[in-house]
């Protein structure tokens, strides 16, 4: 369309003042196409939402087959709709029987924000902790529990009694406290560009938690469904949260947030007051057909064990002068540049080179490498080629 993007700029409300403005007229798989055929390699996978790459057919045959049997009917907790019903079994069918019910919302804001509502009116109390640098959204509540005071400033006065601890610091765990209802954190901190908490930070944490009645939320969003060569990353730090908060791939491809406690836990949302916690399109059945599709592709498919694979595919192909090291786990990757400028400079050049890249929020001089869960190793060494051919750019 002549002007779309003049349209867009117009039209939309703008996050920023230089969008990417890369117009899109389909996508399939690990790749997106403009207007006049030009593909683009997904190098974030629409920020781990899209895990089975776009248009997975599985997919949109489960969205095909619940719009043809109704959409929205009715406020979230009152019909018994067979799509939140199933995908909710299948969600507790690969979790510890510890978290064993499901509350949907429509995204991952909104399932911070359950959260920390749950977890005050289960504790009675009103503190809360956060990490330096830790992401969860920027709805009040979830900005609130943000680890960095550039992007809350402006926002100001949020949640009082939130406490920002050192994400890694075993000794900063003391002010985790009898006031403390709630302890927040990701178990990889993907916008602080891409940060493994250590098991023996977690383990302290549980501990420290337990010992104290504070609830504790692993914050999932980025992390979960295959994403870190696990299907939920809190797997891999021996410890069980006492609230999962999921969305971005929950979804597959669709709007979808959710959080998951224990029957104990999430029933005192039922009663004084009942109606706790609330949300009309939470659970939509569709984005619930799509949701159940996706993870049982996950699941057949052993797309944990393949993010593990193709992340070794990724380091043994990834090399260059300018790469100084790649963090993290599965497809859920940075590599660390020489300087914020190159990074500055890959950016500018990426779309020319078919790749699309964005930057991490806390983190200047690394670049996001986290490509849909499906992409075959001729894809991702295509990607890696382009990658270094894009840094070789920035030499010259």
């Amino acid at each position: 369309m002549t002007g779309s993007k003049e349209l867009f700029l117009r039209y939309l409300g703008q996050t920023s003042p230089y969008p990417l403005g890369l117009e899109v007229a389909r996508a399939e798989g690990c790749f997106l196409y403009d207007p006049n055929g030009k593909k683009y390699l997904d190098l974030i996978s629409g920020f781990s939402v899209s895990n089975l790459g776009h248009c997975h057919p599985r997919i949109i045959a489960a969205i095909t087959k619940q719009c043809g049997l109704y959409l929205h009917t009715m406020v979230y907790g009152e019909l018994v709709q067979s799509p939140q019903v199933m995908y909710a079994k299948e969600l507790i069918r690969n979790l510890p029987d510890s978290l064993n019910q499901v509350f949907f919302v429509n995204s991952g804001s909104e399932a911070v924000e359950g959260a920390l509502k749950l977890a005050k009116r289960f504790t009675g109390r009103h503190g809360l902790v956060c990490f330096s640098n830790a992401y969860h959204g920027s709805t009040h509540g979830a900005l609130s529990v943000m680890g960095n005071e550039m992007y809350k400033t402006a926002f100001r006065p949020l949640l009082p009694s939130v406490n920002i601890l050192e994400f890694n610091n075993i000794d900063a765990l003391s002010a985790i406290s009898n006031d403390t209802a709630a302890v927040i954190i990701e178990p990889i901190q993907a916008e602080a560009g891409i940060l493994a908490g250590e098991i023996k930070f977690f383990k302290a944490l549980s501990k420290r938690c337990r010992e104290v009645g504070a609830l504790l939320l692993f914050d999932e969003i980025q992390t979960g469904f295959g994403r870190t060569g696990s299907l939920f990353a809190f797997e891999q730090t021996d410890i069980v949260p006492d609230i999962l908060i999921l969305a971005k791939a929950l979804g597959g491809g669709m709007p979808l947030g959710a959080f998951i406690a224990g029957e104990s836990i999430m029933k005192t949302l039922t009663h004084h007051p009942a109606l706790g916690h609330i949300t009309t399109f939470g659970g939509h059945p569709v984005c619930c057909a799509a949701g159940l599709a996706a993870i049982e592709v996950i699941l057949e498919q052993n797309l944990c064990e393949r993010a593990r694979d193709v992340e070794k595919l990724i380091r043994e192909k990834l090399r260059h002068q300018a790469i100084l090291e790649i963090r993290g786990k599965g497809l859920l990757l940075a590599a660390k540049l020489d300087s914020e400028e190159r990074v500055n400079q890959f950016f500018k050049l990426s779309l020319e080179h078919g790749l699309l890249f964005d930057f991490f929020l806390f983190c200047k001089d690394s670049i996001r490498i986290a490509p849909p869960l499906v992409i075959t190793d001729q894809e991702a060494e295509e990607m890696c080629n382009l990658i270094i051919q894009t840094l070789d750019q920035t030499f010259s």
